[in-house]
């Protein structure tokens, strides 16, 4: 008689947006990924939101595109310090994640290095279905949850269900892509993946 194999439920998370808030860029007038380890604010929201996942029972991952050193706006010594400056504060507070995900590549960058069509860029579902292999993911039981249709269309490539958070400066990166919900931030995200709202 065979065993059956356990596997796992997860929430993939964008970071810019959706864990910390973006800050404006003087240069392109645009909300970018912050390019200084002073420049990183997680939400208030997002501790509580997190723990509320891993309380139900999902893993955790972070899959983010971090393409600006590739374009020459930040190092990627600032790019790395942010990361550990928001693990850091994730671990004080209880709050793990199984992996962090991350893309430095752009096509159109001027690093030559990281300046290709590369295939981990979402919307590629690259890092997803990398998940799914590693940490025997169930992706019909799994969700994306991000800010841009970039994030969706991943997420929908991989098979999980999928959550646009809504972008608080602009509209641009949003309106061509079809999630299944739509929330104004990862609290209300939270509350839809847990089936306390829908």
């Amino acid at each position: 008689m065979g065993v059956d194999k356990i596997v796992n439920k997860a929430v993939f998370l964008d970071r810019d947006g959706v864990i910390n808030d973006p800050v404006l860029n003087p240069e392109t007038g645009e909300y970018e990924s912050p390019h200084s380890p002073g420049d990183f604010r997680m939400y208030e929201w997002t501790l509580e939101s997190l723990k509320k996942l891993r309380k139900a029972g999902f893993y955790l991952f972070l899959v983010s595109n971090q393409p600006s050193y590739a374009k020459g706006k930040t190092s990627l010594e600032n790019i790395k310090a942010i990361h550990e400056i928001m693990n850091k504060e994730l671990e004080s507070n209880g709050v793990y994640f199984k992996e962090f995900y991350y893309c430095y590549h752009h096509p159109d960058g001027i690093i030559k290095d990281l300046s290709f069509k590369c295939e981990c860029r979402k919307p590629q579902p690259f890092f997803l279905l990398k998940a799914q292999r590693d940490f025997d993911i169930d992706m019909d039981s799994s969700w994306m949850v991000g800010d841009r249709d970039t994030d969706i269309i991943c997420g929908q490539s991989a098979g999980v269900k999928t959550i646009l958070v809504k972008d608080r400066y602009s509209d641009k990166n949003q309106g061509k892509s079809s999630p299944d919900f739509f929330s104004e931030n990862l609290y209300e995200a939270v509350k839809i993946i847990t089936g306390e709202k829908r």
